[in-house]
């Protein structure tokens, strides 16, 4: 049977959260994000997994509260300037089983009540990594295309990310995709609406998002030599 995982108490305690970051408010306020929040999310990601298996057996969705696919709320206050405690969002990804983060592409996905957000591919990747991706494009353009000019990827994702304003270094500056070797992210995006995330078929809706994305997060994943 269809599950509704995320319901108007899920975005109306991000609300109030925003109204009132500080450690006393949400130590009142546990039990609901608790309930309304980490377990509505960690459903799911667990609901999620099936899905993803039928696209790769390396894109595990994983349900645990702590070292699972899911973020999270307390913000790494170290390096900000803004010293608020708590993420004002819930998030998750799924990387690639063998590096569990980052150099990997991911299945992505963030609730606020700002924006219900999908994302699939990699993000600020590391110089290497972005190397080998821009060669991926050098050797194999016809499969890039294919991936980014897919029908299916088309009608549910638009590209996003930072790019150089200058053709990259060692880069054919006249070559036909010298745009998209110009980009520093590689990356894709999807909004939701808040309906649509309040719905039993949510899951089977961002399921269906992440098999379109398929063919680009496979090129990407075999770009930086993993398997699919």
């Amino acid at each position: 049977m269809p599950t509704r995982h995320f319901t108007p108490a899920f975005f109306e305690f991000f609300e109030e959260l925003a109204r009132n970051n500080n450690r006393d408010w949400f130590q009142r306020n546990r039990h609901r994000y608790e309930s309304q929040v980490r377990d509505a999310m960690l459903a799911f990601i667990a609901d999620l997994a099936p899905h993803l298996r039928k696209l790769s057996k390396y894109y595990v969705a994983d349900p645990r509260p702590s070292g699972g696919s899911m973020f999270r709320i307390y913000r790494n206050l170290r390096f900000s300037r803004d010293k608020t405690p708590y993420k004002t969002n819930a998030a998750a990804a799924i990387h690639h089983s063998s590096t569990r983060g980052w150099p990997s592409p991911a299945f992505y996905i963030s609730l606020s009540p700002e924006e219900i957000f999908g994302g699939v591919g990699i993000w600020h990747p590391d110089g290497d990594t972005l190397r080998k991706i821009r060669d991926a494009l050098v050797d194999r353009p016809t499969a890039w295309k294919k991936a980014v000019g897919d029908r299916e990827f088309r009608r549910h994702f638009e590209l996003m990310g930072e790019s150089l304003s200058r053709p990259p270094r060692g880069y054919d500056p006249k070559h036909r995709l010298i745009e998209d070797l110009k980009r520093k992210d590689f990356v894709a995006g999807k909004n939701f609406t808040r309906a649509q995330a309040c719905s039993s078929r949510f899951v089977e809706s961002f399921a269906a998002a992440c098999a379109a994305s398929a063919p680009f997060v496979r090129f990407l994943t075999e770009a930086v030599g993993l398997k699919w």
